[in-house]
């Protein structure tokens, strides 16, 4: 069978995103044919060059030659009066300039000025201002680069504006973005199975749209799709089924040998699905959730194949390949999480000779000395045993991964070893300074050990970055200070944090047993597939103040957290690249606060 696996914007273009080499990974050897497609990065690429501007301004002069009509029959109320100025602007000078510009912004993120930060710092805001040049040829859309920040108008968690926007010419960009970079490739390559895989909300947009125009094209191509996001919102989509008229099948779960059980049953000609594990097929009787499921042997799976992805386009001087050695989470316990719905049994691991070998293998295919262990948060034995065994084994490379705080990490030796194995960067999840909230979170986490783990990281040079939020079911006002000073009194050895409010996640714990934590959850029924929910506390803080104090912190945190570059992958490159976690580079400079910066503290 011919395969192509896509995967759609938005998401941050600065490395694979390992779903689809995964999935690669098992149908290739097993004689399909797969042709894997990142539509994000490639389009990025697209945008960022003079064949989509020019096709901007295409569509920026007919919406100006459309105001003029309107201003001739009727006048222009204001809304309509600042676009056109907006419009006017962009005169064919202006416009050569960006082009100019945006091509020599590529260029500076692919390569070695890529280390100068006023050059990235320049790069970077050119392809905000080419992204806002974009968003007016598609107004009222607000299309964004980094792209969590994108806005189309219509809601992502409601599937009737999703369907509403599949045929907007106007607003949705993403029919532009297939007929640019799919429609050619389902033409010349004819595949037999599209899979999409979706990992964010925002996706689904892209998503549905990317298949809506597929089955129009190639009425007889089967669609799958799959991703975390579609195993949590499972119900949710079969319930009103308007959007599985664009696909055949979703993927549940884990998806290597689900999907490739699926595309060997296509392929033997089966029309009877239902005994296929981890799938929702259509019958007779309407959509169908499968009984079978399947978790995936960890040992059994080979490493990542991203042979056909575009590895040079990605926004970055030197490749990052993810790689993932886990499934699910060792803690399994934070009440405000919800990432174990992606898996139906618990935590596996990869053997560390496994681990070691297939980095081995993976450096020596693709030349790359960067990695990004994805799991949800690497064990503490593992992060042990990888670091002595990539010295041991002389595997020369730079990683960055997920932590959490433990107190089996407080030998100095431990974070030694690991610097010397190529640590250079760690994601901390902190959550909270106060020991009550972290114990009504099931954090389970030692306050002394956080300051050892922060201290002794920092000491060997890796940069430490924390995340954490404000405003957890009871959390008092004094409490969420405590968090505040815990950060400032450990600054020396904090060199980022991301800092957010309180999400009631929709399978998680808390929403799960809301009476325990003082909640009441308010489920609005239209937005169907919401993956957090409003709710109200019965003490401590409410959103509205949670608000408040993360606003103050934004206002009142140490200046040395405001970065030039919030992007964790450019962070991590630049901490390998001067052998330190002191870049004092990379703080903003006391001129730019004023103009440009209000604090940007969080990361993505």
């Amino acid at each position: 069978m011919k395969v192509l696996l896509i995967f759609p914007p938005d998401w941050l273009p600065s490395e694979p995103y390992l779903s689809l080499p995964a999935l690669t990974s098992v149908l290739r050897p097993a004689g399909h044919e797969v042709i894997q497609r990142d539509i994000n990065v490639d389009m990025y690429d697209l945008m960022f060059s003079e064949r989509f501007l020019r096709h901007v301004q295409n569509r920026i002069d007919f919406e100006l030659r459309h105001l003029q009509v309107v201003a001739d029959q009727r006048g222009l109320d204001q809304e309509e009066g600042e676009l056109r100025r907006q419009l006017e602007v962009w005169d064919e000078p202006s416009l050569q300039a960006l082009i100019r510009d945006v091509t020599e912004a590529k260029r500076i993120l692919r390569c070695e000025d890529f280390y100068d930060i006023d050059k990235l710092e320049w790069a970077t805001h050119i392809l905000h201002t080419t992204m806002a040049y974009i968003s007016l040829g598609y107004y009222p859309a607000q299309i964004c680069f980094p792209p969590i920040e994108t806005e189309l108008v219509y809601k992502p968690f409601m599937s009737s504006e999703i369907l509403e926007a599949l045929d907007d010419t106007q607003i949705n960009v993403y029919r532009d973005v297939y007929r640019f970079l799919l429609a050619d490739v389902i033409e010349q390559e004819k595949p037999d199975v599209v899979g999409i895989s979706i990992v964010q909300q925002k996706q689904l947009i892209s998503t549905f749209t990317f298949a809506k125009l597929i089955k129009e094209q190639a009425p007889n191509t089967h669609i799958t799709i799959g991703g975390n996001i579609v195993t949590r919102l499972r119900d949710a989509l079969m319930e009103k089924g308007g959007l599985f008229q664009f696909v055949d099948t979703a993927v549940l779960y884990e998806g290597e040998s689900a999907f490739l059980k699926l595309v060997n049953a296509l392929e033997a000609g089966e029309t009877d699905l239902t005994h296929l594990p981890n799938l929702i097929c259509r019958t007779e009787h309407g959509l169908q959730k499968n009984k079978d499921v399947f978790a995936e042997d960890m040992d059994k799976l080979p490493p990542p194949d991203f042979d056909g992805l575009p590895l040079e386009k990605y926004f970055v001087p030197r490749l990052i390949l993810p790689y993932l050695a886990t499934r699910g989470c060792y803690w399994g316990k934070c009440t405000f999480c919800d990432h174990f719905q992606g898996y139906v049994e618990g935590y596996r691991t990869k053997q560390i000779g496994q681990i070691t070998e297939e980095i081995r293998f993976l450096q020596n295919k693709y030349g790359n000395r960067h990695f990004h262990f994805t799991d949800e948060s690497y064990p503490p034995a593992l992060f042990r045993k990888l670091s002595r065994s990539l010295i041991d084994n002389k595997i020369d490379i730079a990683w960055t991964t997920h932590m959490r705080f433990e107190e089996t990490l407080l030998d100095e030796e431990v974070w030694r070893v690991a610097a010397e194995s190529g640590c250079r960067y760690l994601h901390f999840g902190y959550e909270s300074g106060n020991k009550r909230v972290l114990d009504l979170m099931d954090k389970a986490t030692n306050l002394d050990a956080i300051r050892t783990n922060l201290r002794m990281s920092s000491k060997f040079g890796i940069w430490n970055h924390i995340m954490g939020f404000f405003g957890f079911p009871g959390e008092k006002p004094e409490e969420a200070e405590d968090s505040k000073r815990f950060c400032h009194e450990n600054r020396e050895h904090i060199h980022s944090l991301g800092f957010m409010t309180f999400v009631l996640g929709r399978f998680s714990p808390v929403a799960m047993e809301p009476e325990k934590y003082g909640l009441t959850a308010y489920k609005n029924p239209e937005w169907d597939l919401a993956l957090d929910y409003y709710f109200t506390v019965d003490e401590g803080l409410s959103i509205q103040e949670a608000l408040e104090v993360f606003d103050e912190f934004e206002r009142d945190h140490d200046p040395k957290w405001d970065l030039r570059t919030a992007v964790r992958e450019y962070i991590f490159l630049y901490v390998d690249r001067f052998g330190t976690n002191e870049l004092t580079q990379l703080h903003v400079r006391p001129d730019q606060r004023p103009a440009v910066y209000n604090n940007p503290v969080g990361m993505v």
